[in-house]
């Protein structure tokens, strides 16, 4: 345990799991004082992306691990909200189904359209399970005969009693029409396989809790689990169960990318092993 500028810094060092190939260090601030936040509080990984700027770990948003073989993610304590597990655009990605098919055709007005963006700057925002169909009608598919996850609309599904989606849903029609998408998005198995679990196959998972001051967020970093074993055939039972959900997020002017994102306190559905070591 070191000391830094008055507070305890303790390093978690030497994980060697067989598949580690290096010295990981994990740094945990252990006073009453809270670090500074150095990433914008609107970003949903800042927890992690804070620690390693901390760490000296550069982000990136490759098919690798942040750390050698392992991957850092982190969350706010007291919060309910999805961790994102790895940033995967759907196929054909030659026809770059979110800016040519899924923003123009099935898109809706921006909220800030005419304000912050251009008055015709569209959204295209879901939250998707394999469970139940969202009030516009979409829906992903575990399709284990044709090894691919698909993302499906159904015009039957939609919620036609809220006046804005029936209005959206009549906007559809004139667009495109109200039949399946075309062409389908989807991910293959042997894809998913391989991106997934090339980039959290085993991962440093840190909860820190947080506090907002002058509109500055600061994190104190309480707790540290080890996740080791990721397994694909799991984490397909996952998407089929709802435990996992595909999440899209985009805007004309920018995707903010299509997410893989676990519920919370799911992690030892998808890894063999769960370890609390702080």
């Amino acid at each position: 345990m070191n000391s830094k500028h008055g507070q305890k810094v303790v390093i978690i060092d030497k994980y060697n799991h067989g598949k580690i190939r290096g010295k990981i260090s994990a740094l945990f601030i252990c006073s009453s004082d809270l670090i500074k936040k150095t990433r914008d509080t609107r970003n949903d990984g800042a927890v992690g992306n804070t620690l390693e700027t901390l760490l000296g770990i550069e982000e990136n948003n490759l098919p690798i691990p942040n750390a050698r073989e392992w991957e850092l993610k982190g969350q706010r304590a007291h919060t309910s909200s999805l961790v994102t597990l790895k940033h995967i655009e759907p196929s054909p990605t030659a026809a770059k189904i979110v800016p040519n098919l899924l923003l123009p055709y099935y898109g809706w007005r921006h909220k800030k359209a005419g304000t912050r963006y251009p008055d015709t700057e569209m959204s295209f925002r879901s939250t998707t399970s394999s469970t139940e169909y969202t009030n516009r009608g979409f829906r992903i598919l575990v399709d284990r005969k044709q090894k691919k996850l698909r993302f499906v609309f159904d015009s039957s599904k939609v919620d036609t009693s809220n006046e804005e989606i029936s209005d959206w849903l009549k906007s559809v029609k004139e667009r495109i029409g109200i039949g399946p998408l075309n062409p389908e998005p989807y991910w293959g198995f042997d894809d998913l396989r391989y991106k997934i679990g090339s980039k959290i196959m085993n991962c440093f998972y840190v909860v820190a809790d947080s506090k907002v001051e002058n509109k500055r967020e600061f994190f104190k970093y309480e707790k540290l689990f080890i996740l080791s074993g990721f397994s694909f055939e799991k984490f397909l039972n996952c998407l089929e169960d709802g435990s996992i959900l595909v999440d899209f997020d985009a805007r004309t002017g920018h995707n903010h990318g299509t997410k893989f994102r676990i519920r919370q306190g799911c992690w030892s559905d998808i890894y063999s092993s769960v370890k609390q070591v702080i």
